[in-house]
Order: C-alpha cells, then structure tokens, then sequence
C-alpha cells in the first residue's frame, strides 16, 4: 500500500525501441555519436548515472537516452531543473519522455522503483555556460545525489561527454550581460537576480554553424568509468563528510572520462572524420 507522505511518480510508459530509433536518426547522422565504456558495466542492476552538463544540453543528453534504451534495454529517468518545468508545454513534454522535477524526494522514489537514474549536478549553471567553461564541472556545493545514493544503495556510474560545447560559438555570456549598464539599470527596476538566480539563469548568445543556429555536426563522443559502489557507507547518509567524499570521487571519475574522451578525440579527428565534417565543426569555437 503507497504511503500518502511519499512522492507518487506520474506515469510513464517510454516508446518502442523501433519508435526511438526512428526519432533520433537524424540527429545521430548529424552528430555520429561513439560510446566508450558501455559494454563493460553490468547494466542489468539499476544505477545513478551522474555526468557533466554540456552547452545547453539538448542534444547529446537525448542521444545518449535513446543508445542506452535502444541498445541495452536501459531507460534514464532524468532529474531536471525547474526552470524546465517554469516553460508552458516544454515541461510537460519532457514529462511525457520520463523526466521527473528534480527533487531528493522525487529521486528517491526513482530509486525505490528500481529506476535508472540520470541526474546533472551542475544543472542550469553548467547548462548556461559561459566562455572558457567547456568540460567544467561547475557543480557548486551540491551533493545531494550523493546522499540519495548512500541511502537507497545506489552504485553510480560516472560518464562524460565531449563535443556539444563546440557545436557553438558563444558571442554573449552572463558575464557580459551582467556587466552591461542595460542590465544595471534593470535590476533597479526588476527583481533580475532572483529571476535569473543571481546570474546563472542567463543563457549565452551563440552561433552555430555560419551565422544560424544549427549546432556544428561536431561528433558526440559518451565515456562510462566503472561503478562506484555505495554499500561500504549503508547508514552514512546523513552524515555530510561522507556525502563530501563520495561527491568529490564522482567528480573525479567525470573529470577523467571528459580528459580520456579530448584524448581520444584527437586522434579519431584525424582517423575517421571526414575533410567536410573537420571543416564544417572545427574545434577552435
């Protein structure tokens, strides 16, 4: 019998995996999508999959959902922020696809569902990069997922993800928009620093390829270290310097994967993209 204190899940039935192919054939032609690591995890056990925010995230994040879904049965349940769910229709469209408002409440009872996990530390920050930021984690303080995993046994697999934050060029970011006299005076005006939570909401002003807004056809490339089990700190949730260190080792498993896949993307820049593609995405945004 549910308990009425607890969060109840919206309903969710994902498409085929004939139907997820189909949605998605253009985008892994445009990107061409590799993943590294996959084969050696046991996927069949759920797991939090933490990893880092790439520019925007609208594009290398659903790849990677439907390569997982399509390929080895697994469907990511994202966390997301609530600026997704503040957007009339794109909220509930991301709802429809799985995704849950990213509270430890509604985390927690992914996990008791034996759900797949996808969760983003860095959020709307890390999505809403500004320039000189490609590949950092800007995670703040948060640990929270960290704490979720201990409590509910949860291994977590780290990952990374390299190419999205080149598929533009930022011409404006949140430092410039802050900076501005336009923004000053405003904030006289309008409560812009809560709206935009002190900044971190602004999004950059881009280019994609030529002067659009199509992205780069930049190559995604997708890393995955091992698990990292939580069941040596079953009982430890609560306490904070616990939550800290399994927090910073996460940290330090993405941080790697994101470094292997730059080195790897080197050499398969010169090996397997083609002089259009090299032309048309050049790394130097």
């Amino acid at each position: 019998m549910h308990d009425p204190a607890l969060p109840v899940l919206p309903p969710f039935t994902p498409p085929s995996p004939q139907q997820m192919r189909r949605y998605f054939a253009l985008a892994r032609r445009w990107f061409l999508p590799e993943f590294l690591g996959l084969w050696e995890l046991d996927l069949r056990r759920p797991a939090l999959f933490v990893g880092n925010h790439t520019l925007f995230g609208l594009t290398d994040a659903p790849l990677m959902i439907e390569h997982l879904y399509t390929q080895y049965g697994v469907m990511l349940r994202g966390l997301g922020d609530r600026g997704h769910f503040q957007v009339p229709y794109w909220g509930e469209f991301l709802a429809r696809n799985g995704m849950v408002l990213g509270t430890p409440e509604n985390c927690a009872a992914l996990m008791r569902a034996g759900e797949h996990v996808l969760v983003f530390p860095g959020g709307g920050r890390e999505v809403m990069r500004r320039r000189g930021e490609a590949y950092r984690l800007i995670w703040k303080r948060r640990s929270g997922f960290a704490r979720l995993a201990i409590e509910h046994g949860y291994d977590i697999i780290p990952f990374g993800s390299v190419g999205p934050d080149e598929s533009y060029r930022i011409l404006l970011d949140a430092n410039d928009v802050q900076d501005s006299r336009a923004w000053r005076w405003l904030s006289r005006q309008l409560p812009l620093e809560s709206l935009t939570r002190g900044g971190d909401m602004i999004p950059p002003l881009v280019r994609g390829l030529g002067p659009s807004l199509l992205p780069r056809p930049q190559r995604y490339y997708f890393g995955f270290g091992p698990r990292i089990a939580t069941t040596s700190l079953r009982g430890l949730h609560d306490d904070p310097a616990a939550a800290w260190a399994l927090r910073e080792q996460v940290a330090g498993a993405v941080e790697q994967q994101i470094s292997r896949l730059l080195r790897y993307r080197r050499e398969d820049r010169q090996q397997s993209w083609s002089l259009l593609r090299r032309w048309l995405a050049p790394l130097q945004v």
